[in-house]
């Protein structure tokens, strides 16, 4: 929309990442809580370029120069990524080198090199590599009868400059450091707590590798290659078929990013984008160790003082009374009334897991209806369908097998669950399907009677440790039939479904949003109590961006909790002076989404899987629904209100620039598990 002042994708998602970043910077925190977010900076790093900068460098190549809603053309945007990555990769360097390893050393967690390891230490490590190591590397020599070999996405490698003695000519060799081995080395059995970077211990066992050739040099280095997959619907007969295909292609993905030890002589970085085909910009030069994912294993050990207090889920207030081995008292339950779930704080195990266990274990259910978008490898949900198919009950697994780098584990599924006996679709065509939807139905004495759960996370119960996430257990007639016409839609052709207490998308999700926000302007209008809250992973679509800024302008007061990308810019005068943004990061990933209108004072509030996005609007089959008990909407005004409080550790947006609020206020995981444990009590 031309003229709307609106923050750029791509900009927000690096706003984010520094936002993360400034966890790990945070002196206050858990020493190893700092090293788990550092890790998972560079992780979002890892993805940002494979996803969001492959799509920039497409459109160059493409000669696609119109400039974007915020006002960039993607060559101009691609210099402000580049310039912004670099800042961000050197404040993480600063931090990991200055900060996080002298604060790690202090507690007795080192990282050492070959020379500061003692006698046992060496010969510990040099038998390790002779008898797990070196049997399973793979030196790959560049000279004439030997072409530049391949270099996979995401690994680490060391760039080795050998010397033959006799002619005294120079020759280049890549060694790919093993991803299936462990990437920190323990320097003894006992005590793990001193280490020695895998690529380290290689690259001092190097002669080994090149008997007889002299070790010039060597140095670490790793590619980022367009992991973004190029599938259309409509042009294939077999999508299954042709996304293991399109899988097979994406490891081939041209580069989008050289990382390389600093120091090297830029001679031989200028030889290595060269073979790759890849542009000097996109060379990134990092002080080792390259790649900080890895430090997730720090942030693993057991070292209870240096993390967060323990948690433990517990069992929702409704459930507490349910024996989980009885189906009938489990179902029961859900008949005295809707049951909404606040996960971790509520254990997702013995809440949704159970019911499709329950499901599958029942003799009187019938038939069992699952959206899968992206689940564990060893998910106990997939297990109960498997059961469920097994034992002749009706299944039906509508499974996204194009859930961004979950297609590999979800292709594996949909064999396993086609071979059990389900029912196994992929959606609607062109769709992605990410609603978060299951169904049960159960043949019982009074008749047909069916079971349902919707939520705003995925059916993974390792994640739901860690998400936080919100749904509903429900037995409501109303709300089961719109899931078994959303189902129909799915699996057959129903186009003309209609909804109760179900806002879907592409159908109505955006016209149901886009008239209550006009109906809050109204009130507005009237004198009549007005309001919008909105709790959302990312805020990006212009429609709505501009329709959050009539509707501040004509006086309603906006309220968002965003944890990602916000392309929405508050307190812009004349524009969006109404509107506030907070960011709440922390312990547990903020992923639920909840929808809060005034209404004139009759407050409604809606769940859900989708963000105010184009993708999660228009091209992707999301669910809302609506809440109705008086206190599970006083429970989601409660969370509101603490993320978005004045006394809680947010960031602020103003305009375009995001600050963080004081360190030591109140952090909203603690609250709320406090809220929780008096709610029990």
């Amino acid at each position: 929309m031309k003229g709307l002042q609106i923050t750029d994708r791509e900009i927000s998602w690096l706003s984010f990442d520094q936002r993360v970043l400034e966890l790990a910077e945070d002196p206050n925190l858990p020493l190893l809580e700092r090293v788990r977010f550092l890790a998972i900076f560079s992780s979002n790093l890892d993805e940002f370029y494979m996803v969001r900068v492959a799509s920039l460098l497409s459109k160059i190549e493409n000669n696609i120069s119109l400039v974007n809603a915020a006002g960039y053309t993607p060559r101009e945007l691609l210099k402000l990524v580049f310039d912004e990555t670099e800042r961000l990769v050197e404040r993480q360097s600063d931090v990991f080198q200055n900060d996080i390893l002298p604060a790690l050393n202090k507690v007795g967690i080192t990282f050492v090199g070959w020379d500061e390891l003692d006698k046992s230490e060496r010969q510990f490590t040099s038998k390790l590599f002779e008898e797990r190591i070196f049997p399973v590397l793979t030196p790959l020599a560049v000279d004439p009868t030997h072409p530049f070999p391949y270099i996979s996405g995401l690994s680490l490698n060391l760039a080795v400059i050998v010397r033959n003695p006799n002619n005294n000519d120079e020759f280049f060799a890549r060694v790919k450091v093993p991803s299936n081995l462990p990437r920190l080395i323990a320097t003894s059995k006992v005590g793990a707590t001193r280490f020695l970077l895998l690529e380290d211990l290689i690259a001092i066992h190097l002669q080994e590798l090149f008997p007889g050739m002299v070790i010039e040099d060597h140095y670490t280095f790793r590619v980022t290659r367009n992991q973004d997959l190029d599938l259309d619907d409509e042009e294939t007969e077999d999508l299954l078929f042709s996304l293991e295909q399109e899988l097979l292609r994406r490891k081939f993905g041209p580069p989008v990013r050289l990382e390389i030890e600093e120091g090297v002589d830029e001679k031989l970085i200028e030889v290595l984008a060269d073979e790759l085909g890849i542009d000097s910009e996109t060379v990134i030069r990092v002080p080792s160790p390259l790649d900080l994912t890895a430090f997730h294993k720090i942030a693993d050990l057991d070292f209870p003082d240096l993390k967060y207090p323990s948690f433990r889920s517990r069992t929702a207030r409704a459930l507490t009374e349910v024996d989980s081995e009885d189906p009938d008292l489990f179902f029961s339950a859900l008949r005295q009334g809707e049951i909404l779930l606040h996960h971790p704080y509520e254990s997702f195990t013995s809440s949704v897991v159970k019911f499709l266990e329950n499901a599958a274990q029942d003799p009187s259910v019938l038939a069992i209806k699952q959206t899968l978008y992206r689940t564990s490898g060893d998910s106990p949900i997939m297990e109960a369908l498997i059961e469920a198919a097994e034992a002749g009950k009706q299944v039906l697994a509508v499974v996204e097998i194009r859930a961004r780098f979950d297609e590999q584990a979800n292709v594996r599924w949909a064999r396993k669950l086609e071979a059990a006996g389900a029912h196994v679709v992929y959606g609607l065509m062109g769709l992605k399907t990410h609603a978060k939807l299951s169904l049960v139905i159960r043949d019982e004495p009074n008749g047909i009677k069916s079971y349902c759960h919707i939520g705003t996370g995925n059916y993974n119960p390792k994640t739901a440790r860690m998400y936080e996430d919100i749904g509903i257990l429900s037995a409501d007639n109303e709300l089961t039939g719109d899931l078994t016409r959303l189902f129909n839609q799915l699996s057959g052709f129903a186009p003309q479904s209609t909804y109760s207490r179900l806002l879907v998308a592409p159908s109505n999700l955006r016209l149901g949003i886009m008239e209550r926000i006009d109906r809050e302007i109204e009130n507005a209008k009237a004198g009549k109590p007005s309001g919008i809250q909105f709790k959302l992973n990312s805020i990006l679509d212009e429609t709505f961006v501009a329709k959050l800024y009539e509707a501040s302008q004509e006086g309603v007061k906006i309220d968002l909790l965003i944890r990602g990308i916000c392309a929405v810019q508050p307190g812009i005068k004349g524009i969006s002076e109404n509107i506030q943004v907070r960011s709440v990061l922390g312990r547990f990933l903020e992923h639920s989404r909840i929808f809060h209108f005034v209404n004139a004072g009759d407050h409604e509030y809606w769940i859900g899987s989708a963000d105010l996005m184009a993708r999660n609007l228009d091209r992707r089959v999301e669910a809302l629904v609506r809440v109705e008990r008086k206190d599970h909407q006083k429970r989601l005004q409660n969370l509101l209100n603490l993320g978005l409080s004045e006394e809680t550790a947010s960031w602020h947006l103003k305009g375009k620039q995001w600050s963080r609020s004081h360190k030591n206020l109140k952090e909203l995981h603690s609250e709320l598990a406090s809220l929780y444990t008096k709610e029990l009590q």
